[in-house]
């Protein structure tokens, strides 16, 4: 193999980058903007706005860096149009009418997305969109859960905390009383686990951060999957640990149970729940490699 990489089709990649159809994408590119700028505008005040979706300025800047990690494959591409492609930029328009009408910004906001992937589909074929599936993937974490899934996601996420909380204490003996999501403390004091403190803040930006971690640190496509559906279980771990670490702070200083102090307990515990999706990774791979061993030499034998 020689020291120049040859495109598919036999050209270099600066040759295979020229015969992209570079107006086509830029004039769907433009188009795409203009018609979803009142998405994009009410998307991106919602970030702003709303402490949940913080994370969601860094979507698009990594999902954009995963592409440019990918741009000498892509220029390498022969690109077959896949008029299927247009099918899906077009039903990501009708839903976005329809969206903005019904004032269904879930609706709308997805419709972003399918329009883009059949955008990739037209002009690039079935390859180009494979290969550009997992950024495509990461945009789908910048929009916000509906506010009904939401609402009843941190209900049950807000009463499960509390449960393991109250058990927790009342283990260490300290007696809780738990109603609901309110905590009532021997020394008078009531700690509310409001929504804030549901955990779903940190599920996002977990759940988020464990497919870029696992797309870094990890060639295996299957590894992305099972780090997601672990930071499900670690997320909760890690919530349910800070309200009891609330709760035992406040039944002994109640004055650090609120403000600056419990933000920071939050941000520490969110690196802690890192660190525990990175530990969680190392025991995955260890039994994985330790069974793909011992059926290799069963192979062999």
């Amino acid at each position: 193999m020689g020291t120049t990489t040859k495109a598919l089709s036999g050209e270099t990649p600066r040759e295979a980058a020229r015969s992209l159809p570079w107006a086509a994408i830029a004039w769907f590119g433009v188009l795409l903007i203009v018609c979803y700028a009142p998405v994009l505008r009410l998307l991106v005040a919602q970030w702003m706005g709303d402490a949940d979706m913080g994370h969601g300025f860094f979507v698009p800047i990594v999902a954009g860096w995963v592409v440019w990690q990918r741009r000498e494959q892509l220029m390498a591409l022969e690109p077959r149009p896949n008029y299927w492609g247009l099918l899906l930029v077009l039903w990501g328009m009708v839903q976005m009418l329809l969206g903005s009408i019904g004032a269904e910004l879930f609706l709308a906001r997805t419709a972003l997305l399918i329009s883009l992937t059949g955008m990739v589909l037209l002009l690039g074929g079935t390859k180009a969109l494979r290969l550009l599936a997992f950024p495509l993937v990461l945009l789908i974490f910048m929009i916000p859960i509906p506010a009904m899934i939401y609402s009843l996601i941190t209900l049950k996420f807000q009463l499960l905390a509390s449960s393991i909380a109250s058990n927790s204490l009342n283990a260490i003996g300290i007696p809780v009383l738990q109603t609901g999501n309110i905590l009532e403390l021997p020394n008078g004091m009531q700690l509310s686990v409001a929504e804030a403190c549901s955990g779903i803040r940190s599920l996002l930006s977990l759940s988020f951060l464990s497919l870029v971690y696992g797309y870094l640190f990890d060639s295996k496509p299957w590894m992305r999957i099972v780090l997601l559906i672990g930071a499900l279980p670690i997320a909760i771990a890690a919530n349910a640990f800070r309200v009891t670490l609330t709760g035992l702070i406040a039944d002994n200083k109640p004055e650090y149970a609120e403000g600056a102090f419990h933000t920071f307990e939050g941000w520490v515990l969110f690196l802690v729940a890192l660190l525990l999706l990175v530990g969680f990774h190392r025991l995955v791979n260890a039994i994985y490699y330790r069974w793909k061993n011992k059926h290799g030499e069963e192979a062999v034998a």
